[in-house]
């Protein structure tokens, strides 16, 4: 099962770890919290208790108040999830802000429904008027309300095209253009909260508050989403040297620039790529680097899954590249030394390609599994032949159909337990830092295995790129 290929070269750049504060993820978590203990609080000292106490159409109103502000709260919280801030990335990785930022969303929405219809009913019964009337009413009358009506329109349209079944319909690129208007359903609600929301104009705690919030998230969009991608895009200026055929449907892309050895990028990290090579530049793709940032040159390879990605293979040398990045966790930051394992299947080598040049192990201590359908589609034999001559690494190929059952292995392992296969191929993985990379199904089918192999939850690391 182990095999050495032929052909050793030497992999672009191969450095040493630098550790990492470790408390961001725990502080940011608590911060998190405690905001929407602060929302409510707020909610309790202008009266809310004492309205909800009240009964019927005081209790609607008061309840849909406090809807409101949680609304109001995770929605910027989602904003800030999404504002690509560096400490942020660090300390939680794509693949877990991914969750957050659906779970934000999604619940932040249906608290916005639960605000827009307990407000209405409050304010009807408290008119003795028909609710469709009184909702009415209230867009065209009250301040802000018609902005915040189209705010709300854009709100929907995002969620919408977030369920999973409207995402396999949907093109990344346009997936993630709508996903944009979130900002503007976000700004939109913002005039009528100041002008009409009592929660936040009522008090000067209040009113601080509430405007510090804002002006963070807009600040974070504004500085990480649109400054720092200018900043480093003019101080690197990164165009294509020379493209590489890997193998079938598969392209490395070499890419030059200036001063790229204060880019703050790891092994194992991503960039949004654009090039500027005709109609459909602005269509961002994330790839990631597929070899050890060296200072001199940076390298990513893309397989062509007909996305747009088939492009570039046609790429020309000296063809400019814009990026935004670099994003994710999965690096050496995570590794506490010993033994480590890594699987990674298709594509997925390609990060952990990379990490191999980065991670800090000893001759023997680092063990490879590349899954891949065929032996044709193993990529990078010769690099990963001088990993194996010159630092000892332990190749495992395990090649063919994928199994009729969720699992990492191929067919012609179906007979054996997922754990059991990782046992035997890599016997100190119990001890080890396990780095995944691959398709969704299929790493969490590894995850599994690793877990069920006795390694602990905190040193198995994965990098999810769903959306």
């Amino acid at each position: 099962m182990t095999i050495t290929v032929p052909q050793a070269t030497a992999p672009p750049g191969v450095l040493t770890s630098r550790p990492a504060p470790r408390w961001w993820g725990d502080a940011g978590g608590l911060t998190a919290g405690l905001s929407l203990l602060v929302v409510t609080a707020l909610w309790v000292g202008n009266g809310g208790i004492q309205q909800l106490g009240g009964g019927g159409a005081d209790a609607m109103s008061a309840a849909g108040r406090l809807t409101g502000l949680w609304a109001s709260d995770l929605l910027l919280l989602q904003v800030l999830l999404m504002a690509r801030v560096p400490l942020v990335e660090r300390a939680f990785g794509q693949d877990r802000l991914a969750r957050w930022h659906r779970w934000t969303g999604f619940t932040s929405f249906w608290l916005m429904i639960g605000h827009i219809a307990l407000i209405t009913l409050g304010y009807a019964g408290a008119g003795h008027a028909n609710a469709f009337a009184e909702l009415w009413d209230m867009i065209w009358t009250y301040p802000g309300m018609l902005l915040a009506t189209a705010g709300t329109v854009a709100l929907i349209m995002v969620v919408v095209t977030s369920i999973r079944a409207a995402r396999r319909r949907l093109r990344y690129e346009s997936w993630h253009l709508m996903h944009l208007y979130a900002y503007l359903g976000v700004g939109l609600a913002l005039p009528h909260q100041l002008w009409t929301g009592a929660d936040f104009v009522g008090s000067t705690a209040s009113t601080v508050y509430w405007w510090s919030l804002y002006a963070v998230s807009a600040g974070a969009v504004v500085a990480y989403r649109i400054a720092l991608p200018a900043w480093r895009n003019w101080r690197h200026r990164l165009v294509v040297s020379h493209v590489v055929a890997e193998g079938p449907g598969l392209t490395s892309v070499y890419l030059s620039g200036r001063d790229l050895g204060a880019m703050p990028v790891r092994a194992g990290q991503f960039f949004q790529w654009r090039f500027a090579d005709g109609p459909g530049w602005t269509r961002a793709h994330p790839f990631s680097l597929s070899a050890t940032p060296d200072g001199r040159m940076l390298r990513i390879t893309v397989k062509d899954l007909g996305d747009g990605s088939a492009r570039v293979a046609s790429l020309r040398p000296g063809t400019r590249a814009l990026i935004e990045g670099p994003y994710g966790k999965l690096t050496a930051e995570t590794y506490r030394g010993g033994p480590v394992v890594l699987l990674g299947c298709g594509i997925g080598v390609t990060p952990l390609l990379a990490l191999l040049g980065e991670l800090t192990y000893r001759p023997g201590e680092a063990t490879l599994i590349y899954r891949a359908r065929s032996e044709a589609e193993i990529a990078f034999r010769g690099e990963l032949a001088w990993f194996a001559a010159h630092r000892g690494v332990r190749l495992v190929f395990l090649t063919g159909v994928r199994a009729d059952r969720p699992s990492w292995l191929p067919a012609s392992y179906a007979g054996h337990a997922d754990a059991d296969v990782l046992r035997q191929v890599a016997p100190d993985i119990a001890r080890a830092d396990v780095y995944l990379c691959g398709p969704q199904a299929w790493t969490e089918a590894a995850r599994d295995a690793a877990t069920a192999a006795g390694v602990p939850a905190g040193r198995v690391h994965t990098e999810l790129f769903s959306w």
